[in-house]
């Protein structure tokens, strides 16, 4: 059967899942190591696949089972934006976030809206629900250029936090609008469109509300053992998605966004982990969706988009984009360029395609023929908007004074003489530094330092609204407490990537009871040396100091010339940091900065002089 398949043209569906996922999955591990936006590679992949070498086109190789299987990853995909969407967090957001949310949305909105009629020549109908979907910035591709473009914390605050609030908004727009439309095409008159309006969304509403209700209070009674927590959580969202698109046709992705929503914000105590798997379960459904998508492209419907297509991307990057962020944050206490930086920079996602693709051929199956071009239209302002502010952000940044630092900053967690040398060190060459505890007594030392410090539990509410986790790339948790290290390297690993989580040696134990996992925590710095015996040292008179290899003076001459210091990390100033495991090999390159935990001057051997110092 497979045979015949393959001989067909058409490949088996099993294969077709397979590389639908391999592809969404590898172009998302290859954008991380290239450190670009990994809509892109899903992009080329997808088109490549389909229309551009016919390898694979999902209609003919998955076959019925496609428009089920989008409309499942599209509810759980909204669903999951309306988890994000937590009024607290709105509340306690910037004065400028909350603009962007509150004026920006609607205007957004009504001018996408117009420029889609206007001049994309798209109807009415077809007008207010794409509109709806783009005033989405999308999150999965915001925050790899913020990593990449390393802004000033406020104007990354302020993108970073619209795309999040906003994803939810526009998704809930565009569904309004796509159900009013369908309900005033389906109508006779007025007085019933009203009346299946409010009917549809009542019913979605309800659905959704008491299905939110009904999760948070089992969870909340202890009702779902805790490994049961989530397949009971995605079985009831698959079942009121089912439920309400049976008893009113299409209602069914508005029930899920409101019951995303009412979970957000019920407080629950498990919400972190259901958080947590959402997003990668989001993850590979957004990925397959956009492959699929853009396989499914075809040369005519790309060859629709004309010389209007293309103003109306102009339009969108040049007029639109400006003016709702403008007239949002007009008489705002934001400044002139913070303004104008977030005006031009309006990337969009992967939500955007996968809500406009599925929402168009449930249009153009309403009558509605013009809503074809909103999957290409879709495709094109993603790829517009990422290729242009993917490499316009940074030195958009600099030209209006708002480019950070090169390097990804390093968060401390735990205030002691040792953090506070080692930030100090690295503030010399210009990295960003956070030195972090709950106690402010310990934090004196970075006080007197002039170092950044945060009074806090850095794993807190507070933490995560106050602290711009984008500025920094790396964490090194230094306190006296073990346990304490290990919960913060485990919990924060998942943000920062358990490649870029260091701690402390935990103390030896004596017995397997008082032991913590060897899986849990992050990488060993400082030579595996434990707290007191860092603290030991410090006491001592040790400092951490930087010394810069060149071709007379290598890292052989470095050993020979310091044979009791502990390294602690490689820099090239303004380039690249790596900070050193216990187990890591120098690489010692001319030109590079070695900074290592070092013993008093007076003790040191003869050799080159040191750099930077902070006894």
């Amino acid at each position: 059967m497979a045979a015949e398949a393959v001989a067909d043209g058409t490949i088996p569906a099993v294969m077709a899942f397979a590389l639908v996922g391999v592809l969404g999955v590898g172009a998302q591990w290859v954008a991380w190591k290239m450190r670009m936006p990994a809509i892109v590679l899903m992009l080329i992949a997808g088109l490549a696949i389909g229309p551009g070498l016919g390898l694979f086109n999902p209609e003919r190789d998955i076959g019925p089972l496609m428009g089920p299987m989008i409309s499942v990853a599209v509810a759980i995909i909204l669903f999951e934006g309306g988890m994000t969407l937590n009024l607290h967090t709105l509340r306690e957001a910037a004065v400028g976030v909350r603009r962007l949310v509150i004026i920006g949305a609607p205007v957004g909105w009504l001018l996408s809206a117009l420029a889609l009629h206007f001049v994309a020549g798209l109807s009415w109908a077809s007008s207010a629900v794409f509109g709806g979907i783009m005033i989405v910035t999308g999150p999965t591709v915001i925050a790899p250029l913020l990593r990449q473009a390393r802004l000033q914390r406020r104007p990354a605050q302020l993108l970073q936090w619209e795309a999040i609030v906003n994803d939810p908004i526009g998704a809930l727009a565009a569904v309004l609008a796509f159900e009013v439309v369908l309900i005033t095409a389906a109508a006779n008159t007025f007085g019933d469109a009203v009346w299946d309006m409010a009917k549809g969304i009542g019913i979605a509403s309800a659905l959704g509300l008491a299905a939110g209700w009904l999760i948070s209070e089992a969870f909340r009674r202890g009702r779902v053992p805790e490994y049961m927590k989530v397949p009971v959580l995605f079985a009831l969202l698959l079942l009121i998605f089912a439920l309400s698109d049976y008893v009113l046709h299409e209602s069914g992705l508005l029930a899920v966004t409101i019951m995303g929503f009412y979970i957000a914000n019920a407080g629950l105590p498990s919400y972190t982990e259901l958080r947590r798997f959402k997003e990668h379960a989001t993850i590979l459904l957004v990925s397959g969706v956009f492959i699929l998508l853009a396989a499914s492209m075809d040369l005519e419907r790309l060859s629709l988009l004309g010389w209007r297509s293309v103003l109306f991307l102009v339009v969108v990057i040049v007029l639109v984009r400006p003016v709702t962020v403008l007239s949002a944050l007009a008489f705002s206490n934001v400044p002139m360029q913070e303004r104008l930086l977030v005006a031009f920079t309006g990337p969009r996602g992967v939500v955007l395609v996968a809500v406009a693709g599925l929402f168009s051929e449930r249009l153009v199956a309403a009558g509605f023929e013009d809503a074809g071009l909103l999957t290409p239209l879709a495709f094109a302002l993603v790829a517009a908007t990422v290729v242009l502010h993917g490499f316009s952000l940074r030195p958009m940044a600099r030209l209006v004074g708002l480019a950070g630092g090169h390097i990804p900053g390093v968060i401390f967690a735990g205030g002691s003489q040792f953090s506070t040398s080692f930030a100090t060190a690295l503030r010399e060459y210009e990295v960003p530094v956070l030195v972090a505890d709950p106690n402010r007594a310990r934090l004196r030392s970075a006080r007197e330092a002039g170092l950044p410090i945060y009074v806090g539990d850095i794993l807190s509410d507070g933490a995560e609204k106050g602290v711009e986790f984008i500025s920094f790339g790396r964490i090194v948790t230094t306190s006296d407490n073990d346990a304490y290290n290990t919960l913060v390297a485990t919990d924060l690993a998942p943000e920062f990537g358990r490649e870029n989580v260091f701690q402390l040696k935990r103390a030896k134990q004596d017995s397997q009871r008082h032991a913590l996992p060897a899986t849990l925590g992050g990488r060993v710095v400082c030579g595996g040396l434990r707290y007191l015996e860092i603290a030991q040292r410090m006491t001592n008179g040790w400092s951490v100091r930087a010394t810069k290899l060149s071709e007379e003076y290598g890292l052989s001459d470095w050993q020979a010339d310091n044979p009791d210091s502990i390294p602690l990390a490689e820099l090239v100033a303004g380039r690249e940091l790596r900070l050193l495991d216990h187990k890591a090999k120098l690489r010692g390159e001319a030109g590079m900065h070695l900074l290592a935990l070092s013993p008093p001057r007076e003790k040191d051997h003869n050799g080159a002089p040191e750099e930077a110092a902070a006894d």
